[in-house]
């Protein structure tokens, strides 16, 4: 299967726990900031606009969205950190819900933190990095926004944000879900991360 095909991504169940989510082989999940841009990033790997709904307004993702690949695979959307406007206490469930899934997922293969690529990572994005790594979960750094980043600056934007991550700039990966730039790469690398290993 070329690596370049749309990912098969079907929305199946939107879940508060990770105990009501359906079991699965293998599961991606993908975490970061309200506005980061998750939900056009599911759409462009399945290559399809209305998958995941994409909203002006931060903080839609309220909680654990299972979208299946149709083999026994699935990707979850966790809900968005860092969104002000939520009230502090619906915050904290947000926050729980999201940490009882990734520590309590067994099927969980890698942990996508997604990070503005314009804006570099914030405080609560190298907060996220440093939980996941404290937990030793299996993690990698997807910079979006690759197309609002000036081509004059990519260079050293792709040095700095890798630096604040503690990664080398080879590790991270750079995608725009508005222009197409790395989905195909991260079409393949998803498909890795969730073959039988």
């Amino acid at each position: 299967m070329s690596a370049a095909r749309p990912l098969p991504l079907e929305f199946v169940t939107s879940a508060t726990r990770a105990a009501d989510l359906p079991d699965t082989d293998a599961e991606l999940a993908v975490v970061g900031r309200s506005n980061v841009g998750k939900s056009s990033l599911l759409n462009a790997l399945a290559n399809r606009k209305g998958l995941a709904k994409v909203s002006k307004t931060p903080g839609r993702t309220q909680l654990l969205n299972c979208f299946s690949l149709g083999d026994g695979t699935a990707l979850v959307d966790c809900p968005g950190y860092g969104y002000a406007s939520a009230p502090a206490a619906t915050r904290a469930r947000w926050q729980a819900m999201m940490e009882d899934y990734l520590l309590e997922r067994e099927t969980l293969a890698m942990v996508l933190v997604l990070v503005d690529g314009e804006i570099g990572p914030t405080r609560l994005d190298l907060q996220m990095l440093e939980w996941v790594r404290a937990n030793a979960l299996p993690h990698v750094v997807i910079a979006t926004k690759h197309d609002k980043v000036k081509s004059s600056r990519r260079q050293r934007r792709k040095r700095d944000l890798a630096e604040a991550c503690r990664l080398q700039p080879q590790d991270v990966v750079w995608v725009s879900a508005a222009k197409g730039t790395g989905i195909d790469r991260l079409r393949g690398l998803v498909r890795e991360w969730l073959a039988p290993g």
